[in-house]
């Protein structure tokens, strides 16, 4: 989770009276400050905030000035002292070494890849302080003293979210982690995602263009805006199909670029939510028959793979040090496998029944 996710997150008012309250932001307003509504002031101080959760935080009751709640309109003052006041304590976000399980494909002096299990969470964020990803890195180079979890300069290069699961990479030196970020800077990687979505498919690939931002009505999710507009980031995905279940289909999926829930979003967008995605609608049976064995069936599968059917499959670049094309695979996980090997048997019945 990055800091901008990290203050949103903890900008998720709970307004419950009587608690404790704990300082999570303390300014002071410069002398010469001209009167200017509180709201506004800490929008331009609290860079990775909106101005409408810092609006919800002063309804609430958590914006103070003096140690007493302000609301929205009261105007700061030179020399008034404003803090942030949540329910909820401050964590300490160090990152220590923890012994997990952590699956390695390949390591050397500058680099190493894992392959990330679906469930766990890449980097420590609201929610989840310990048992990440990057604690299990952090153990397992505990004893190379070049490296330090808690310096931005190394470590993930890039993320994947808790629920899906495959490839990373990891730049031991801030030399390897500007050479590999340049590279998807440039979007000179190349990575290939496996999905299964809702759907079928009349051509066989495609590619799906449009912009990935905060969904107004639900900042937990992604939505895709127009390209040509001034909302979200330019997003790239194209994809192929691997195999037809008549109501499913197995997908590839190559990114352009890199944004939050990117296939996720942009799926959703032309009309094949991931399945079992519950953030994006993927978890309603959006095609097949009513019965009650289709609805058993459905159900047996979600079961089988309670989470989005995503795996990073595939991740290729050029090695920092040595210039050498490095390119990797990895199997799907035994969830995946076992869901798409029940919509294969299931597809085979449909077929010869037909």
């Amino acid at each position: 989770m990055d800091s901008e996710e990290m203050i949103e997150s903890e900008l998720e008012i709970d307004d419950d009276e009587g608690q404790h309250l704990y300082e999570h932001f303390r300014i002071e307003v410069d002398r010469g400050q001209e009167p200017l509504r509180i709201d506004k002031f800490l929008t331009e101080h609290m860079p990775h905030a909106t101005r409408n959760r810092i609006q919800q935080a002063a309804d609430a009751g958590f914006i103070h000035v003096g140690g007493h709640p302000v609301k929205n309109n009261y105007k700061v003052r030179a020399g008034d002292v404003i803090t942030l006041m949540l329910n909820r304590p401050h964590y300490d976000t160090t990152i220590e070494p923890e012994e997990l399980p952590l699956d390695v494909v390949y390591e050397d002096d500058q680099l190493m890849v894992v392959n990330k299990p679906a469930g766990l969470v890449v980097h420590p964020g609201v929610g989840n302080f310990h048992g990440t990803l990057v604690n299990a890195i952090a153990w397992h180079l505990r004893h190379l003293p070049s490296y330090d979890p808690n310096d931005p300069g190394v470590g993930l290069v890039h993320r994947i979210d808790k629920d899906t699961s495959g490839l990373l990479v990891v730049a031991k030196t801030p030399e390897a982690k500007t050479a590999l970020g340049k590279q998807f800077f440039n979007h000179d990687t190349h990575r290939a995602y496996n999905a299964l979505v809702w759907g079928h498919f009349t051509d066989d690939e495609g590619r799906i263009e449009g912009n990935i931002g905060r969904d107004p009505r639900d900042r937990q999710r992604m939505a895709v805006f127009p390209p040509d507009s001034d909302v979200g980031k330019p997003a790239v995905t194209h994809w192929r199909v691997l195999e037809r279940f008549g109501y499913t289909t197995l997908v590839e999926c190559r990114l352009e670029t890199g944004r939050t829930h990117q296939i996720r979003a942009h799926m959703r967008h032309i009309g094949h939510p991931l399945f079992c995605d519950e953030r994006y609608g993927g978890t309603e049976i959006l095609r097949g028959e009513r019965s009650s064995a289709y609805k058993a069936f459905i159900h047996n599968c979600f079961q089988l793979c309670p989470r989005q059917v995503l795996h990073a499959r595939t991740l290729g670049f050029v090695h920092p040090a040595t210039g050498r094309q490095m390119d990797f695979s990895s199997q799907w996980p035994p969830d995946m496998a076992a869901v798409i090997d029940k919509w294969r048997n299931y597809f085979r019945n449909l077929e010869t029944t037909r």
